[in-house]
């Protein structure tokens, strides 16, 4: 039986790549789902080498490659990443692949049995990584954010700009554009496609319904269980509490005060 690793710091994106990898192999054995930089060195430090790893590209303390810079990885790897500038860097760490965001079945599928196939081979050495070209690569390569959408209201076509977004919200298998008046204007994106788009210093994927803005953030309150109550503005229509996890926490916490 296989034995993997997930490092992946966004829940819905992990609980995604978790229903396709049973789909796949019921049998295939999760050893954990890590969310940091820091957490994984520190379980790689203590725990055996899995059989996979799979590693998202951009994680929630910053690029997944600083992992490399204090642990010896053996494992093979798949590349989990919305940023496809990232992909022939992938291949130079001894990746067997890369998926892109959203994750879809198919291509999980044909990795995996890559992967399988793999696993029938004699083993080969893993390539030593350049992390110095790998670093010098990333920094050439800047994701381009977007400025601003356009939503239709009514027959007009209206642009709005990023600083007049509040936040995003996924309702009724729509994404609704909420504006800082309140306004909101449905566009075809899903979150996950969003936030691919979005510069990360303005906005945070609270859960899997809701994209906020950093100035929607009015104010933060203790609530159970380590989590945190956010009260936004504007409030959410349906007066629905919004609630960050005790998971998400000290990354909200930092993202906010940053």
């Amino acid at each position: 039986m296989m034995d993997v690793l997930i490092i992946e710091d966004e829940e819905p994106a992990a609980e995604r790549l978790i229903e396709l990898i049973g789909q796949y192999d019921s049998n295939i054995g999760i050893l954990a789902v890590l969310s940091s930089i820091n957490a994984s060195i520190k379980w790689l430090s203590e725990n055996r080498q899995p059989d996979l790893i799979f590693l998202d590209v951009h994680l929630s303390d910053g690029l997944c490659f600083e992992i490399f810079n204090q642990v010896k990885i053996q494992s093979p790897i798949i590349f989990c990443t919305a940023y496809n500038q990232y992909a022939l860097d992938a291949f130079q760490l001894h990746s067997i692949d890369y998926l892109l965001k959203p994750l879809q079945y198919e291509k999980l599928e044909k990795s995996l049995k890559k992967m399988d196939a793999m696993l029938g081979r004699p083993a080969s050495p893993l390539p030593e990584i350049d992390l110095h070209k790998l670093a010098k690569a990333i920094q050439v390569q800047k994701q381009p954010y977007k400025t601003r959408f356009m939503v239709k209201i009514g027959t007009k076509i209206k642009p709005v700009k990023i600083e007049q977004i509040a936040y995003f919200l996924s309702s009724n298998k729509l994404t609704l554009l909420v504006d800082n008046e309140g306004r909101n204007f449905p566009i075809d994106y899903s979150l996950d496609d969003l936030m691919t788009q979005l510069d990360p210093d303005l906005f945070f994927h609270v859960n899997r319904k809701l994209i906020i803005h950093i100035d929607a953030a009015q104010e933060i309150h203790p609530y159970f269980k380590g989590r945190l109550k956010l009260i936004l503005h504007p409030p959410m229509e349906d007066g629905a509490d919004v609630i960050i996890s005790s998971q998400k926490t000290p990354y909200f916490k930092r993202w906010l005060g940053q």
